[in-house]
Parts: C-alpha cells; sequence; structure tokens
C-alpha cells in the first residue's frame, strides 16, 4: 500500500464514558464514509483530562487492555474495516498503571500497544501519579495500512523517540495528545507554546523522511477541584508530510473529523535527496545515553 486515506478526530470530552465512546464511534463512521482506512483518535479520549489534580479515585477510570474499550473499539473497526489507533488508561496490575496506545486491526484484533515513555509532572499535568512510564521501548505496530510509529503526547517533544521509531522501520509517525494552556497565560505566551508543539513534530516529520499525524483534543476541561481553573485544550490536530510540509489542519476551537490522503512511497523519494539516515555519525552519539554530560 503506498496511498492511505487517514482522518484525525478532534473531540471534546465529558466525564461520562459512555457517551465519549458513542460521539467517538459516531465520527468514526463518519470517517469511514468519507474513505477513512486510518483513524486516530486523541490521547485518553474515554474521559475528561483527569490528571489536572492527584486523586487516587480516579484510578478508577483506568481499564485492562483487552477490556472494555477496546472491545467496543475492536468491533467497530470490524464492522466498518478500519484501523483505529485509540488511547486509554491501562490497569495493568493493582497499584500500576500505564497511559496506553492501543492500535486495533481491520478484523477487530489487537495489533499491537504502545505503553507511553515519557511522563510529564507539571502544573495541571500530573501524569506521573497516574502512569508508570513504558516499558515496552519504541517498536512500532505492523498493521495492514502500514507499520505505525505510534507515540503519545509528552513523546512528542523527544527526537529520540521519533528516530528510534524511524530506525526500527516505521511508515509514518502518530501522537495521541491531550494539550492546552493555561487561562492565565497572555495570549503571547499561549501563542509561543502552540508553535513550538507544532515545530518541533514538523521537525521530527523531516529529521525522519517520515509523514507524521499529531491529533489534540478541544474545548476547556475544568479543574476537578475548582469549576472556574482548567485547561483550555487547543486542538490545532494536523497532519505532516516528510518534509515537514502542513497537508491538513484543524481549528483550536472546534470539534473535527480532519482527512488526508497520504502518499508513502514519498519518504523514499525524500530520503533520496535528504540521506540524514545514510549521514548519521553513530559512531559519536554514545553520549546521547547519559542524562547529562558533566
Amino acid at each position: 500500500m503506498t496511498k492511505l486515506k487517514a482522518a484525525l478526530i478532534q473531540q471534546n470530552c465529558t466525564d461520562c464514558r459512555e457517551d465519549n465512546l458513542a460521539k467517538t464511534s459516531q465520527m468514526v463512521r463518519q470517517a469511514v464514509t468519507s474513505g477513512a482506512q486510518l483513524v486516530v483518535l486523541q490521547e485518553l479520549h474515554t474521559s475528561t483530562y483527569f490528571c489536572q489534580v492527584e486523586s487516587p479515585a480516579l484510578f478508577d477510570l483506568a481499564e485492562p487492555i483487552p477490556g472494555p474499550s477496546t472491545e467496543t473499539l475492536g468491533k467497530l473497526a470490524e464492522e466498518l474495516g478500519v484501523v483505529i489507533v485509540a488511547s486509554l488508561f491501562e490497569r495493568r496490575a493493582a497499584g500500576l498503571y500505564h497511559n496506553t496506545a492501543v492500535v486495533l486491526e481491520k478484523d477487530g484484533s489487537i495489533a499491537g500497544i504502545y505503553r507511553k515513555m515519557h511522563i510529564p509532572d507539571d502544573p495541571g499535568f500530573y501524569e506521573k501519579f497516574y502512569f508508570t512510564p513504558g516499558d515496552l521501548g519504541f517498536n512500532p505496530i505492523k498493521t495492514s495500512v502500514g507499520t505505525l510509529g505510534v507515540l503519545v503526547c509528552w513523546d512528542q517533544w523527544y527526537p529520540e523517540a521519533a528516530r528510534l521509531m524511524a530506525l526500527a522501520g516505521a511508515d509514518l509517525l502518530i501522537y495521541p495528545t491531550a494539550i492546552g494552556w493555561d487561562r492565565e497565560d497572555t495570549k503571547e505566551e499561549q501563542q509561543r507554546q502552540f508553535d513550538a508543539w507544532f515545530t518541533v513534530q514538523r521537525g521530527h516529520a523531516v529529521a525522519n523522511g517520515l509523514p507524521l499525524l499529531a491529533v489534540n483534543r478541544v474545548g476547556f476541561e475544568s479543574s476537578p477541584q475548582q469549576a472556574d481553573v482548567g485547561i483550555q485544550f487547543w486542538g490545532g490536530s494536523f497532519v505532516a508530510g516528510p518534509q515537514g510540509e502542513v497537508l491538513v489542519e484543524a481549528s483550536r476551537e472546534n470539534e473535527e473529523i480532519i482527512q488526508v490522503e497520504l502518499d508513502l512511497a514519498r519518504s523514499e523519494r525524500v530520503r533520496r535527496i535528504w540521506p540524514f539516515l545514510r549521514d548519521r555519525r553513530i559512531d559519536g552519539y554514545g553520549d546521547l545515553s547519559k542524562r547529562f554530560r558533566d
């Protein structure tokens, strides 16, 4: 397969898992009606972004994999004949939880999972309280529509993660995301943050000669502790080509399905004129495994 029709679903979420999945399913159906062969969902799409606070009770949102959500989405994938990239709060064992992306094949089976490796801990993004860092490494997932280099949100700031996926044979890079602003930030600061997020991911596409799909949630989600405090998720889901060119981009305010046709063969052509993999000085990169060079 060299041509791939992909769709990104940018939505806002509520506290009701059933309502969120129902909306997601409806949007997946709409995307497939328009020809999508691959549908990518945003990070932790079955709930609101609960990591705004640290609360042991919120671990009740987690579920096993396989589990209820993979069963629902697997049936949908099989019915529609589409590959779905989902993002779930995984309960692996009592006291052991992950932020996990799941790829569902066209027959409804689980093609593979990726456990988020980089875990943030910032005001409003207290993920280290909930998520154990991933232990599966940076391994792309083979599917009927290509080999998917699936990463998750905070991973998108790390060039090492994208590079390792590329070196392992990924055909494209995929980032389910939940990122937004503090409303107290100035408009100028908000724009700087968005531009940095947008630019660094385009850079991963360029550096690796691969298409990149980033899907973000949208809308304001208040903190469970204070209704007028929360995160304004900035949407802006987009797809970039292997030279960083923006192929399609969503709004920053609205729920949307954005779709694109990717030419996967183009990566080969781009890598021939920009042979970054050929010219890597792997003999000089040993210090990358260190935390810092003192």
